[in-house]
């Protein structure tokens, strides 16, 4: 079998457990986060956090599936796990990145939009 189509696999079932974990810790804990930021408005902090969820699932599912394309032909099993530990680090990195981004945003400029 093509060791690529045993990566894409492999990657795609690491991947997507990460983002859905993720996902899910950030949506719980989001809401009181939301809420602390936008008191007295617990149905915009709700639809404002599954916005962000929504968004975050799109996001980084889209760039998952778009990285598997700069994939190089796999030959051996080593360079097999080399790839998917590279490829899945870059999906960790980013999902950190956007987190901290989304908090800094959230922090910066909610009030402004209220």
């Amino acid at each position: 079998m093509n060791l690529n189509i045993i990566g894409y696999l492999i990657y795609f079932i690491i991947t997507f457990f990460i983002i859905i974990k993720v996902g899910k810790i950030c949506f719980n804990n989001g809401n009181i986060y939301v809420s602390q930021l936008i008191p007295d408005h617990e149905e915009l902090c709700q639809r404002i956090n599954q916005m962000l969820l929504i968004g975050y699932y799109l996001l980084n599912i889209g760039y998952c599936a778009m990285t598997i394309v700069s994939w190089q032909r796999i030959i051996t099993t080593n360079h097999l796990i080399e790839i998917i530990a590279s490829k899945s680090a870059i999906i960790i990195i980013t999902i950190a990145v956007m987190h901290y981004i989304n908090i800094f945003l959230l922090t910066k400029y909610i009030k402004k939009l209220i």
